[in-house]
């Protein structure tokens, strides 16, 4: 009987841990190294002066039967610390429009009915499309296609009702949304800001749908912070033989004729491994390679556009100074004749008031968010001196603090602690080069990224592989990713793909 696969995982973040768990589920020796003393990624939950902050995300989707966190659940047996949220949020609109996502479809539709009265056209297609979009998620998919496998796993997938979108394959949001309302258009752009890393009319009709959809597909809070998800993956993977270092940062992947052999940690380890996942960018994956990187992937990471990055403020709140709250979620859009991000667009998230896990007793959290540039962060640090960098943190928070408080006043006074997390503070943190988050613009179907490197095993994994950034999509990406090693490790196809889901909710 020969020995069973040794896989090395690069990165904690939730994709690289569903990968993780998923091949020691199929009888792989696997081997997690994190540079950081937590799991998660820009998806985990740090401490600071007696309170746990959400790094990054949030909220969390795809628990729902044939969603990507349950079907990762059924298949691993474990349960997810988690609490349903409705409304997911409010949206705050510059011309006081305050229009509320609710999770019951016919309350949302309501709502975009006495919102936008106008719009039903397009709801109605975006709704057709979002199913469609939802349905062939619940079975596997590996888009984009990279072997004759791939090409045979979609065609299995299809079905009469997925033709429906070949006539969408073109389209953007934008195109769907013919209104002359200008506050229908900047609502469209907040959402798939968040959701798909650009605005309505650069987002894929198809994905944009889906992204548009996500607060009736059902969001969640996380009990403990957004990074016990991770957490109960590395308590799985523990419990089940695995293992996940902390504390260790890989500094260098070796290669040897073609293959990934090794990876070297900052302490001098040496990691032999069968198949690699690297839980990382492009950018820091060819860093890892050095002269060992694939002509294809220099060349990826020389000509892509660097992608967004966020500017977050972190509060601790004394729960009483807090006005009455109808959502513990919003998203504030100051000036709709002005770009989004950079304090102009900002998403408030504030902690369970009954999650005790959070802060003091009296107290809630809260994580203010809003997209920024990564150069100019960069530039001040590197070219200017230590107080003009300084100086423009100061005033993006307070930025993101007076626009966060046209949807809870108060929210200044309420807070007892105050930390504010530039690009800089995200490549500190998480290593992800300049900071940048949330992984790339969804654009295109036919642009999509796909896991393979061009070396024949190793795979990335995380936010910057289809279909992107969400705890659901890298759940999707990871489940991906640990079929396509079983299948070049020769293992009997794995469970995820033998066996069909339900379509989503």
């Amino acid at each position: 009987m020969s020995a069973a696969p040794q896989t090395l995982v690069i990165g904690a973040g939730l994709g690289g841990l569903t990968a993780a768990a998923l091949l020691l589920h199929a009888g792989h020796h696997v081997t997690v190294l994190e540079s950081h003393i937590y799991p998660g990624g820009s998806a985990g939950t740090f401490y600071h002066k007696g309170f746990r902050f959400d790094a990054g995300a949030t909220l969390a989707g795809g628990f729902a039967p044939g969603g990507p966190h349950a079907r990762l659940a059924e298949i691993l047996g474990l349960e997810w610390p988690i609490n349903p949220v409705d409304p997911a949020w409010v949206v705050h609109l510059p011309d006081g429009r305050n229009v509320t996502q609710w999770a019951d479809r016919e309350q949302w539709e309501a709502e975009w009915r006495a919102a936008f009265p106008h719009t039903g056209d397009f709801w109605h297609t975006q709704e057709r499309l979002a199913d469609i979009s939802w349905d062939i998620s619940s079975r596997p998919f590996p888009w984009p296609p990279e072997s004759p496998r791939d090409l045979w796993t979609i065609a299995k997938a299809l079905r009469p009702q997925t033709l429906q979108a070949v006539p969408y394959l073109s389209r953007t949001i934008g195109s769907l949304a013919a209104t002359r309302d200008p506050m229908f258009k900047t609502f469209l752009d907040g959402q798939l800001l968040i959701a798909a890393q650009t605005t309505a009319d650069s987002a894929h009709a198809l994905y944009g749908s889906a992204a548009l959809d996500l607060p009736r597909r059902g969001v969640n809070h996380v009990t403990g912070g957004i990074g016990m998800l991770a957490q109960t993956l590395v308590d799985w993977i523990h419990a089940h033989g695995g293992k996940v270092l902390f504390r260790n940062w890989v500094k260098q992947i070796e290669v040897k004729e073609g293959q990934a052999t090794a990876v070297i940690t900052q302490k001098g380890q040496r990691f032999s491994g069968d198949y690699l996942l690297a839980n990382l960018t492009p950018w820091a994956l060819a860093e890892l390679l050095g002269p060992q990187a694939p002509a294809r992937l220099r060349q990826e990471v020389a000509h892509r556009e660097p992608t967004w990055g966020a500017f977050t403020l972190y509060l601790g709140l004394d729960a009483a100074r807090l006005p009455p709250l109808t959502a513990g979620h919003h998203q504030v859009i100051r000036d709709h004749t002005q770009p989004l991000g950079e304090g102009n667009s900002v998403f408030i998230s504030l902690s369970d008031e009954a999650d005790g896990r959070r802060g003091p007793a009296g107290t809630r959290t809260a994580t203010l968010s809003t997209h920024t540039a990564v150069a100019p962060w960069w530039q001040l640090r590197n070219t200017s001196s230590e107080s003009a960098y300084l100086a423009r943190r100061e005033k993006y928070s307070a930025k993101v603090l007076e626009t966060a408080e046209q949807a809870i006043p108060g929210l200044a006074q309420a807070a007892m602690l105050s930390l504010a997390g530039t690009p800089v503070t995200f490549a500190f943190y998480t290593r992800r080069p300049l900071g940048m988050v949330g992984g790339f613009p969804q654009t295109s179907l036919f642009q999509a990224r796909g896991p393979g490197t061009g070396i024949r095993n190793l795979w990335l994994v995380g936010d910057s592989i289809f279909p992107g950034q969400s705890t659901a999509g890298v759940t999707l990406g990871g489940m991906r990713v640990a079929a396509a090693v079983l299948q070049a490790s020769r293992s009997s196809r794995p469970l995820w793909i033998t066996a069909p889901f339900p379509a989503g909710d």
